[in-house]
């Protein structure tokens, strides 16, 4: 399952760099702050705040990028880039985050 969602190298090359244990530690930071943006996402497409969804989408697409997972940067990037997301993306969003937190804590917790 991780294998599809996150690329196990660029995973590996952030535990070299950063050590094991604090690449672990922004993983679990991600993994309580990122449902947080959700909300945040939804708002914006709701009230036609592009700015926000845009901010939203675009710290999201950092975040995903750090760790690997490209099919969510990929996502988050495509929002980012639209005139103005509907609540409806950020459904597929969030649940394309979903999949990609439980890659990560699988990840994490092999070790």
């Amino acid at each position: 399952m991780s294998e599809s969602l996150i690329d196990q190298s660029v995973f590996d090359a952030l535990r070299e760099t950063a050590g094991h244990d604090f690449a672990d530690e922004l993983v679990n930071t991600l993994l309580e702050e990122a449902p947080g943006m959700m909300p945040d996402l939804k708002t914006a497409a709701g009230s036609g705040d592009d700015d926000a969804y845009r901010r939203a989408a675009h710290s999201l697409n950092s975040n995903a990028k750090v760790f690997g997972a490209s099919a969510l940067a990929e996502l988050d990037r495509r929002l980012e880039l639209s005139v103005l997301g509907q609540a409806s993306d950020a459904a597929v969003l969030e649940a394309e985050y979903e999949r990609t937190a439980a890659a990560l804590r699988g990840l994490i917790d092999a070790g």
